[in-house]
């Protein structure tokens, strides 16, 4: 298992665990999309990026989060465990 598979599991557990989940996004003819999106409940929102340590977003990515964030919603890339807590409690203070 790579690194970058590690982080995303542990994503998914502490998206579990706070009672929400944490799709994993697949889109044929949409490349680019960012690999996780995290429902909360109450309407929380917000998509993840998983990189391996140290890795960034590929240009296209780049574009996907950019028109993504142009339409409202939350992007993050997420290259480090610490970096977990800080992404849901800030998608949890989220208001609609």
């Amino acid at each position: 298992m790579t690194e970058e598979n590690k982080l995303e599991k542990k994503l998914v557990k502490a998206v579990k665990e706070r009672g929400g989940i944490a799709l994993k996004l697949v889109s044929p003819g949409f490349a680019g999309l960012p690999d996780r999106l995290i429902l909360i409940a109450y309407g929380k929102i917000a998509f993840v990026e998983v990189k391996a340590p140290g890795k960034k977003p590929r240009p296209l990515q780049v574009t996907r989060h950019e028109q993504l964030r142009n339409l409202g919603f939350k992007v993050y890339t997420l290259d480090d465990e610490c970096q977990i807590k800080t992404i849901l409690e800030e998608v949890m203070q989220n208001e609609l």
